[in-house]
């Protein structure tokens, strides 16, 4: 008998192209000295709302990767996992040796690294305490998902008070990293007061709290699944009670996406988690569904995006064009910072342009 369908979850692109959306304007601004607060990251310890983006795309992951099951779990789901895995660490170092060609500097960690380790650790969880069906297919465990988020946290929590500090340079997680790598191949901002690189914001140790945020997608997933009608209240409270429950252990545990502190992903999911609540309200609306229509398109092909939009900032910088648009805006609004924006938001607009066509035929980047 097959099986029936499934409620499509419409608000899911328009969440994960929002977060899109965000890492194209923080990535490409016209002056990286004009940059206004929200669009920065904070600078060690501390929250903005650019803090949120990359989070906030892990735990869209989760949801994707939760509304997949229940399903047959076979050798092709593994191939498929490892594929996924494989092509988004490949994509970031082909992009790391295009942007910087060097063996000896090349960076081993990065954005999309990060996201095929945490979608390959946290899809491999998933799998391996999925409670099989008599029918053979597969459903996730949530208290599995939520024992193993509570390790992930208080043994990161843990690890990082016992072996080191919260400083730039004494913290476990970059000396991890330095220990694996070595500090040629990190982030070459990563840097203490004395200048030298010492740690890397999407390093090897910090990848493991960074799942956590994929596997709170997969249980918002789930309530969506168990409960479509109440799912927007559950993920709401939930996402309140993340906030909270992030801000009290900040004292003891800083809120620091530069090392992904425990504080951060409860802080981060718990946001994401009202976002996506807000979308789901959001998307019942006819009216509201059509003015997300931009946000859809970047959501369904949003590696892709992600992809041209860091070619068109690399591209800007090396022939030129960055610079010149930054003084052309700001040479008639006389206003630096928000001719930083503008720009960035040029390069928005055309990286949906250049979606759009490909969004209209159907043909969407699927790793």
């Amino acid at each position: 008998m097959q099986a029936p369908p499934r409620p499509r979850l419409a608000a899911l692109d328009s969440f994960r192209g929002l977060t899109v959306a965000g890492m194209i304007i923080v990535n490409t601004p016209g002056s990286s000295e004009h940059v206004w607060w929200p669009l920065d990251h904070a600078e060690w310890h501390g929250f903005t709302p650019t803090d949120l983006v990359f989070p906030a795309f892990l735990c869209a992951m989760g949801v994707a990767l939760g509304l997949s099951f229940p399903r047959t779990i076979d050798a092709q789901l593994w191939r498929r996992v490892a594929w996924r895995v494989f092509a988004l660490i490949a994509i970031g170092w082909a992009w790391q040796m295009l942007a910087r060609p060097s063996i000896e500097m090349f960076r081993v960690f990065g954005v999309l690294p990060r996201l095929g380790l945490c979608f390959g650790l946290a899809a491999t969880f998933a799998i391996l305490t999925a409670r099989r069906a008599p029918d053979g297919r597969a459903s996730l465990n949530p208290i599995a998902i939520l024992i193993a988020i509570a390790v992930l946290l208080l043994g990161y929590w843990a690890a990082m008070t016992l072996g080191g500090d919260f400083t730039p340079e004494g913290n476990l997680a970059g000396w991890v990293d330095r220990a694996v790598v070595s500090a040629n191949h990190m982030w070459r901002l990563g840097r203490d007061a004395a200048g030298n690189v010492v740690y890397d914001p999407e390093g090897l140790f910090s990848t493991l709290p960074a799942t956590a945020n994929v596997l709170f997608g997969l249980l918002a997933a789930l309530a969506w699944q168990r409960a479509p009608d109440r799912a927007t209240s559950w993920i709401a409270l939930a996402g309140v009670a993340l906030v909270l429950l992030g801000l009290a252990l900040a004292p003891v545990f800083p809120i620091n996406k530069r090392i992904w502190t425990s504080s951060y992903v409860l802080l981060s999911t718990g946001l994401s988690a009202l976002l996506f609540a807000g979308c789901i309200v959001a998307t019942r609306s006819p009216a509201v569904r059509r003015a997300l229509r931009p946000f859809d398109v970047f959501g369904m092909n949003a590696i892709l995006g992600y992809v041209v939009s860091l070619l068109i900032g690399l591209a800007g910088i090396r022939l030129g064009f960055q610079a010149a648009g930054f003084a052309a805006i700001d040479g008639v609004l006389h206003a630096p910072w928000l001719a930083s924006f503008l720009y960035a938001l040029a390069v928005l607009l055309i990286v949906l342009a250049l979606l759009i066509p490909l969004h209209r035929r159907g043909i969407h980047l699927r790793l």
